[in-house]
């Protein structure tokens, strides 16, 4: 099975102030989805600490990598600058859906900030989703049916 993890980046749920609700719809679609996934890591909100989590995740050999939370607009949303570090290449697409079905749904859907790419050589696919759990919900689906693709391709799979 191929390991996923899910990252939610959240600094309330970090300190205990807030219990965690997109991290765990995360976790659980991935699994539906045949997926093996651990319970979700949840990392303050900054760049530096999406870096370390998204670093620690690719080092430990999951391949699918999805975090929830701080792609907005806020001075603490760094979720893509974060991410972005990690990256190497970035794959537009998946993004540029996750924010049209996230503004069909709701007009603040399209401020999401989110990206998507691979971080070579280790072959992994990271994905930036919103921290609401709606956002996780309508996401998903979008992230799953691309994401088996993108992994074959990138471990040597013929188009």
């Amino acid at each position: 099975m191929t390991r996923a993890a899910v990252v939610t980046v959240s600094d309330r749920s970090a300190a205990g102030l807030r219990a965690d609700r997109s991290g765990p719809l995360a976790v659980a679609a991935l699994r539906d989805a045949g997926f093996d996934c651990a319970d979700a890591v949840v990392v303050p909100d900054g760049a530096d600490s999406v870096e370390r989590a998204l670093t620690a995740e690719v080092v430990a050999g999951v391949k699918l990598i999805i975090t929830t939370g701080g792609t907005g607009v806020s001075p603490r949303d760094q979720t893509p600058e974060g991410t972005a570090r990690v990256l190497t290449r970035e794959i537009p697409g998946i993004a540029e859906e996750l924010r049209r079905r996230g503004a069909d749904e709701l007009p603040a859907g399209m401020l999401t900030r989110g990206l998507a790419g691979v971080v070579d050589p280790h072959g992994a696919l990271v994905v930036n989703l919103p921290g609401s759990a709606g956002g996780v919900a309508s996401g998903i689906p979008v992230v799953v049916s691309v994401a088996r693709h993108v992994l074959d391709q990138l471990g040597g799979g013929d188009h």
